[in-house]
């Protein structure tokens, strides 16, 4: 689970990496990637649309790449904001590939 420290919440927030951010297209994710000022915490935020599934497999989708984020955290990753949006194949994909979206996402954008 993400600390609230790390959780973008802001509907502004969104709007602002959505549009400023470098976006990146993986497998399974569209990611939006945005640099922060000096080596602030990272943030993350999801977006995950009726059409990945059903409720379940959206919750499923998301929960997955919260985890993933959480690595990134864990992993030392700064200064950067990053939005993912799941694609419809993300309701198939197993865990192993969404991760790999997530790491290529940031890629060395963020690390220390």
């Amino acid at each position: 689970m993400l600390a609230p420290a790390h959780r973008i919440t802001s509907a502004d927030d969104y709007r602002s990496v959505v549009r400023r951010g470098a976006k990146r297209v993986g497998a399974h994710t569209v990611s939006y990637v945005r640099r922060t000022p000096g080596n602030a915490q990272p943030r993350f935020g999801f977006i995950v649309s009726k059409k990945v599934g059903s409720a379940v497999r959206r919750n499923l989708v998301r929960r997955r790449l919260k985890a993933a984020s959480r690595e990134l955290v864990d992993a030392g990753v700064l200064g950067v904001d990053v939005v993912f949006r799941a694609l419809p194949s993300a309701a198939d994909a197993d865990w192993p590939a969404l991760r790999g979206d997530v790491a290529a996402a940031v890629g060395e954008t963020g690390r220390r």
